[in-house]
């Protein structure tokens, strides 16, 4: 296996078989793997993936009974990966799963794939939604000096030797951060690309609830950027 990529789900019962469709519509290779990670929902996302992750060659399902974080869903996913070059995407559809591929692209056309990074940039967002991404982008990159943007992009590509070098990676939503950190620090070359970023066909976010929620996020990040900065 070349490529696997971790597509963690929370509550996303709704967005499960769009999911595989599109998957599917796209990927025409047997080196791929897509691990959905059932990241302790509490819908009917379990009954749905056992119906229908079968028809899918390319998908397997890893259950996790109770939700520990959004890292720690990619964390266990990136554990029973096998492929050779690893990465992450949601599961909302809000990136299309054709980035995957378009990232696949990228990376197979670089200098050196093995000291490669590649993430999505988001693009035709919300105004409100442009202006907290860009507050939190200054903060991060004046803390850590380097240029810090679109941080919670989708999707990441990377070489499975830069993951087995983390050390106490987070299990929350800091994950992007720091695996995006990591890359920089270890130098290796990083490749943006433009991602549309529409609005949720079905279901809710489970942490953009609001105001409050984007406080509570921006807060809790913000802490764990003082604990890291002091670390590398």
């Amino acid at each position: 296996m070349k490529y696997s990529i971790i597509v963690p789900c929370y509550n996303e019962e709704k967005n499960i078989s769009l999911n595989l469709k599109r998957y599917a519509e796209f990927i025409k290779r047997d080196d791929i793997e897509i691990i959905f990670v059932n990241n302790g929902s509490k819908d009917n996302s379990e009954k749905i993936f056992n119906e229908l992750i079968s028809q899918y060659s390319f998908a397997k399902v890893v259950t996790i009974k109770e939700n520990k974080g959004y890292g720690f869903g990619i964390l266990t996913g990136l554990a029973k990966a096998k492929g050779h070059f690893l990465g992450w995407t949601h599961a909302d559809i809000q990136t299309d799963p054709g980035d995957i591929i378009h990232a696949i692209n990228i990376l197979e056309k670089s200098e050196n794939p093995q000291q490669s990074y590649i993430k999505g940039f988001r693009t035709n967002r919300l105004l409100k939604d442009k202006l907290f991404t860009l507050g939190m982008s200054l903060i991060e990159t004046t803390l850590f000096l380097k240029n810090l943007s679109e941080i919670n992009a989708q999707p990441n590509l990377f070489p499975r030797s830069f993951y087995e070098s983390w050390v106490n990676p987070p299990y929350d939503f800091s994950l992007d951060l720091y695996a995006f950190i990591m890359a920089k620090n270890k130098k290796l070359k990083i490749y943006r690309f433009n991602v549309l970023f529409p609005e949720r066909i079905y279901g809710k976010s489970s942490w953009n609830s609001g105001i409050g929620a984007k406080i509570k996020n921006i807060l809790k990040t913000l802490n764990y950027s003082f604990k890291l900065r002091l670390k590398v």
